[in-house]
């Protein structure tokens, strides 16, 4: 049953630097179909939370130059449910001001966060868990995030260490540990204990703005201007002056890792965050030979374990070629080692170093 206490808040501002030259500042991966569904990763993200909550409860938040795109792509929103963000600030800032925002509108909202670039294979075991968790903190003033069972020693994910089990499927967390070399990643896997860290959070929206005001009182402190504000035509002049001014701090660094009263629920949900080309190779169809052709016309000789991703109606001959990414979109042609996502950071530093903005 969909309860109107249940709220989500989608996540949607970033600039997917890590899949230049596919993900351009003016339209990011968000808004890009990936896998030729005619859904957007933003559109298959509302409609699986859509299922399970009410669309006017649905939130997204995005920098204030992707709102034509939201609207484009999430036309049965309201304006009012799109938080415009006037400058970046990681995602405590974000998932503040999401609370502030809905706890004007309902303050016993329990809420669900997610990114906007995650997939999920096994949507109705991925639902049933979202339900239990916005069960479970509404009767506990727990922070939850989802925990997922780990297929391999992947050092591109966060870590989430269990303690002891509180209810069933629901944990004490111990420790977060950030992405970690392989040997480390090896042990995690082979001990049982460990979890991916899925960037997935519930809670209930006074444990969260407690848990705010207690860690992260210069995040807190920008957005305590009394109910009144949120949900009116003066809440965007307010943002735009609150929201530069707090600092640049994620929710795992500034909270998660901080307060005492983190909890887990696991699942294996056939999920992915879809953050790096590499990610994107794991979950393609791949040929006898390990490429995998996401886009474009490609012949192949000698070569294995790359990735290519060209424009509709281009062909590319590509011979003697191992573990690349092969890119092409617009006025950007891209060869370069596709496990490499430093290097890629540097591509993008360097080409706007160089060239400005006209290539991204």
């Amino acid at each position: 049953m969909i309860s109107k206490n249940s709220y989500c808040v989608i996540m949607s501002g970033g600039v997917g630097s890590r899949f230049w030259p596919y993900s351009r500042r003016e339209k990011p991966k968000q808004f890009l179909d990936f896998f030729g569904t005619g859904r957007s990763l933003l559109q298959l993200t509302f409609d699986r939370f859509k299922k399970i909550i009410p669309s006017e409860n649905i939130i997204i938040v995005t920098n204030d130059q992707y709102l034509t795109l939201v609207q484009e792509q999430i036309p049965e929103i309201d304006k009012s449910q799109i938080l415009l963000e006037p400058t970046r600030r990681n995602t405590a800032p974000c998932i503040a001001w999401a609370s502030y925002h809905i706890k004007a509108i309902n303050p016993n909202a329990n809420i669900v966060v997610a990114p906007s670039d995650h997939l999920i294979l096994k949507e109705a075991e991925f639902l049933e868990s979202i339900t239990n968790g916005l069960n479970y903190v509404s009767n506990n003033e727990h922070l939850l995030t989802l925990g997922i069972t780990p297929n391999r020693p992947e050092t591109g994910y966060g870590y989430i260490q269990i303690a002891n089990q509180i209810e069933d499927n629901f944990y004490k967390v111990k420790t977060f540990t950030e992405k970690p070399q392989l040997e480390l990643a090896k042990v995690f896997v082979e001990s049982g204990e460990f979890y991916w860290n899925s960037g997935l959070f519930i809670w209930n929206v006074n444990s969260i703005i407690k848990s705010i005001e207690k860690h992260l009182p210069e995040v807190s402190s920008k957005f305590e201007v009394g109910k009144d504000i949120y949900t009116t035509p003066e809440e965007t002049e307010f943002i735009a002056e609150a929201f530069p001014a707090c600092p640049n701090v994620s929710i795992d660094f500034g909270i998660m890792e901080k307060a005492d009263n983190v909890y887990v629920t696991l699942g294996d949900f056939g999920w992915s965050d879809l953050g790096t080309w590499s990610s994107l190779y794991d979950l393609s169809e791949k040929d006898e030979q390990q490429n995998a052709v996401v886009q474009g016309d490609t012949l192949l000789y000698n070569s294995k374990n790359n990735i290519v991703v060209l424009p509709e109606g281009k062909l590319a001959i590509i011979d003697g070629l191992e573990n690349y990414l092969i890119a092409e979109s617009d006025n950007v042609l891209m060869i370069c080692n596709k496990d490499d996502e430093q290097a890629i950071r540097r591509y993008v530093s360097d080409a706007q170093l160089k060239f400005e903005d006209k290539y991204i």
